[in-house]
């Protein structure tokens, strides 16, 4: 006998929402599958935060069907509070009390008991590694400190469903690999990551899915590589060591281009075959190739390409 398939984490249909006259939701449909992380892309005003704030019941939406954790998101918003938690763009901590501190006011804010409370304290305090730092005040934290107490308090209550609002903007390279560790150990427990970020390679290196949000729209969802598939501009670069070889390719090549002094550029999908088979015929003419690379599109292509927003700048996104 099969198991029947477990309901989705988060499921939206027909999700809308206006401002007076502004749309910044228009029919918005999405499933988000339990324990994954899903992220959401779009520019500035794409509705992402509203889309947020709606599903974590900060916000009624003005129409739609949703559910979030098996829950009515319009009949039962308590349950879904219940089961969720959300780390906003903004730290929530209280810079004048201790990490130990902030994490005991969220327990008492949960209802725990006193004793529950300061075990749970002390467990997440292990877990986000600043028992060192526990008594001191999080004013003194760096930024990465911050936002691991600032996770560590969303955990107080064992949420199911996690909202991370642009979770690593600001911080420094080290610290947002190490907050990226602690997402894939949440998703490795059970836990539903539902993601927002204006950096492109997070998204490509956490999510199991990626949609792309413009104009209150889902223009495109799928894998990072189902993404990176929808759009041309893959190519090989081939670099020769003198012009002779350059010219030799080019008249065997024809639909290379010249890329650069020595340089060649030919169309390709990326993919082990179509390389076997440049190289192949390049060898059938004896054409020595001094270095050669891969380019395939990345999550920059897509996003330039589906939102035509080409002022945004390169790797990020907001």
């Amino acid at each position: 006998m099969t198991n029947p398939p477990s309901q989705p984490a988060i499921a939206a249909t027909g999700l809308r929402k206006s401002y007076g006259d502004k749309i910044v939701l228009d029919g918005v449909d999405l499933e988000v599958a339990e324990g994954t992380v899903f992220s959401l892309l779009g520019p500035n005003g794409a509705g992402k935060t509203t889309m947020v704030q709606i599903l974590s019941t900060l916000i009624r939406a003005d129409g739609g069907e949703m559910r979030v954790a098996g829950h009515d998101l319009a009949r039962d918003p308590d349950a879904v509070r219940a089961a969720i938690g959300v780390t906003g763009q903004y730290s929530a901590v209280d810079k004048l009390l201790t990490g130990e501190e902030n994490l005991i006011l969220m327990a008492d804010l949960h209802h725990l008991g006193r004793a529950q409370g300061r075990r749970r304290a002390a467990e997440l305090l292990e877990q986000f590694d600043l028992v060192e730092a526990a008594k001191k005040t999080a004013a003194a934290y760096s930024g990465g400190m911050r936002r691991r107490l600032d996770l560590a308090m969303t955990l107080v209550g064992d949420p199911r469903i996690i909202f991370l609002d642009e979770p690593t903007t600001g911080l420094d390279p080290r610290s947002r690999r190490t907050m990226w560790q602690i997402i894939r150990d949440l998703v490795a427990s059970g836990v539903t990551i539902f993601l927002t970020t204006q950096y492109l390679e997070e998204a490509d290196e956490l999510a199991d899915r990626i949609a792309l949000l413009d104009h209150g729209r889902l223009v495109a969802e799928g894998t990072a590589d189902e993404l990176k598939r929808l759009i041309p501009g893959g190519h090989i670069r081939l670099q020769f060591a003198d012009a002779s070889e350059l010219e030799s390719a080019l008249l065997t090549l024809s639909e290379a281009s010249l890329d650069d002094e020595l340089t060649l550029r030919v169309p390709s999908d990326g993919s082990v075959r179509s390389l076997r088979a440049l190289l192949a015929r390049l060898d059938d003419e004896s054409i020595e190739v001094d270095e050669l690379s891969v380019r395939t599109p990345d999550l920059d292509d897509v996003f330039l390409a589906l939102t035509g927003r080409t002022e945004q700048a390169k790797g990020t996104v907001r």
